[in-house]
């Protein structure tokens, strides 16, 4: 544990890959890093869904934990996505991970063969967090694996003393609050940008949202009014945020998030085949999406 609490508002970076070889470019990832920290950010999550963790090989996940380490300031948390189909594999990302300068990691439910019971997945998530040398969340995404996380499993796991949190991009505000209930002392965030100021009123430590990628700066502003009880300015915000999230994360995923950030200035590039870059006309409405035109 690093002794600072784990709160506020964290990017799940995308990963840039070079446009001739396909590779990751590691000094992309480097510079948006460093940006979206000096815009405000809390944290950084690495190989979440964001960042076409399924597309990435292991490898190419541990160097990206270690590139992202080395500009992520002392007081900012680092924290990599190690979930995977195997109980084996995952524990083998978090320890790499962990290695490599991870603080915590954030890991998925296997999700390849849909009849995984209850019971397995809370055996997958304690075998994972016995042999992970930092503190685990557990991380419900729905959208992408088709299982659902109930209450329950989280309320069964939060005795263990490595897993301390969870993040739910489910997008339901009441599968949230269950979570807040079964697991009240966990760290709890949402992965939805439009339920950010939301989530801060249910009483959970903040967001890991994708809109942070290109919108850090209303992210952060949005949590700092919301602490300070200006809560006219954060609520003006969660309005700015709310399009932005539903129509660039939302319909277009990791390739309209990397759209808007070349759009803001950094740099987003093409995602991984055989996810596919924007058209042009989609590219253009992203831009003047976060324009505000």
């Amino acid at each position: 544990m690093t002794g600072r609490d784990l709160v506020g508002v964290f990017a799940p970076i995308t990963t840039p890959f070079d446009i001739a070889s396909g590779d990751i470019a590691p000094q992309h990832l480097k510079d948006n890093v460093a940006r979206l920290f000096a815009a405000g950010l809390d944290g950084i999550v690495v190989a979440g869904s964001t960042g076409e963790a399924p597309l990435l090989d292991p490898d190419e996940q541990r160097r990206a934990v270690a590139w992202t380490r080395a500009v992520t300031p002392e007081a900012r948390w680092l924290i990599a996505g190690t979930g995977a189909e195997s109980t084996r594999q995952a524990i083998a990302l978090t320890r790499a991970a962990a290695a490599e300068g991870a603080d915590a990691v954030l890991v998925r439910p296997p999700s390849y063969f849909p009849a995984v019971a209850a019971r397995a997945l809370a055996n997958y998530f304690r075998a994972v967090a016995d042999a992970s040398p930092v503190p685990v969340l557990v991380y419900n995404i729905p959208k992408y694996t088709h299982v659902s996380l109930p209450a329950e499993l989280l309320q069964e796991l939060s005795s263990h003393a490595r897993i301390v949190g969870a993040k739910d991009s489910s997008g339901d505000l009441k599968n949230l609050a269950a979570y807040r209930e079964a697991a009240p002392k966990w760290a709890l965030f949402v992965g939805s940008g439009s339920l950010l100021l939301s989530a801060l009123e249910l009483e959970c430590e903040g967001g890991i949202v994708a809109v942070a990628c290109f919108a850090a700066r209303l992210c952060a502003d949005l949590a700092a009014a919301f602490h300070s009880g200006d809560r006219a300015a954060a609520t003006a915000l969660q309005d700015r945020i709310t399009p932005l999230d539903k129509e660039i994360v939302g319909k277009l995923g990791p390739a309209g998030v990397k759209a808007a950030m070349d759009a803001v200035g950094l740099y987003g590039g093409p995602p991984r085949p055989p996810l596919a870059p924007l058209g042009t006309a989609e590219r253009e409405r992203v831009a003047l999406l976060v324009r505000g035109d």
